[in-house]
């Protein structure tokens, strides 16, 4: 079973940058395909950007696609979300998680059930 603990949350301005880190303890990361959901008040859960087990695809939300960057440090069993040009509507709870699933496309991330789960890390940008 793996732990996942989210950091890097924060207030920030419209146009900042922000780089959300999750560790993970227990067991490797290579063992997992992450993601990187979040959830703002009154509305459902979305997946933002996720990275694939074996072949590293990625995936993107068309609302961060070339503002975020997911990547995965294994040798630190780090994943990371870089947060670029941040909007007030980025504002939102980001959860870090893991899922015992694999996809051989990027189209497929969102059809992924994730299994494990971090407490997640607000992130707060002003206008």
């Amino acid at each position: 079973q793996v732990q996942l603990v989210e950091s890097g949350g924060g207030l920030v301005q419209a146009g900042d940058s922000l780089r959300l880190s999750c560790a993970a303890s227990g067991r490797s990361f290579s063992s997992y395909t992450a993601g990187w959901f979040r959830q703002a008040p009154g509305k459902e859960r979305e997946l933002v950007a996720a990275i694939s087990r074996s072949r590293g695809n990625t995936y993107y939300a068309d609302s961060v696609k070339g503002r975020f960057t997911i990547s995965r440090v294994i040798a630190e069993n780090m994943v990371y979300l870089q947060m670029n040009s941040l909007k007030p509507e980025d504002t939102a709870v980001y959860y870090c998680a893991a899922s015992n699933g694999d996809v051989v496309s990027s189209t497929m991330h969102p059809i992924l059930i994730y299994e494990h789960w971090g407490q997640g890390t607000q992130v707060t940008v002003s206008s």
